[in-house]
């Protein structure tokens, strides 16, 4: 993958505090999940370059769990554009029902949060 999302600054000056704490394989291992998805979907194979991996890039997991996710969702959303019957249905499918899945998604993750 050529674009890690370094064009935002150099990894790791932010405050973590937002994010959820994982180990770096398990960083990784989400970020092996979401590939592939995106090559499921993606008209083109993106390359192997976490940790361990042919070509590895040096990059932390959790950058490639970002970076493939905002590729996943430019996907999702570039095949929501092609298949839609109309400009009203397709706006109605990246808008209110993306937002209602969204939200449930974060009640689930909250609620599974506050669990003991």
């Amino acid at each position: 993958m050529d674009d890690h999302g370094d064009d935002w600054g150099p990894w790791g000056i932010e405050d973590q505090s937002g994010a959820v704490h994982r180990t770096e394989e398990e960083w990784a291992q989400i970020a092996r999940y979401v590939r592939h998805a995106a090559n499921k979907l993606s008209p083109q194979q993106l390359p192997l370059c976490l940790p361990g991996e042919p070509q590895q890039c040096g990059r932390p997991a959790q950058q490639h769990v970002l970076a493939w996710s905002a590729h996943l969702k430019a996907l999702a959303h570039h095949l929501i554009e092609v298949s839609t019957p109309s400009e009203a249905r397709g706006a109605h499918a990246a808008g209110p029902l993306y937002q209602r899945r969204l939200a449930e998604l974060r009640a689930q993750s909250t609620a599974a949060q506050s669990r003991p």
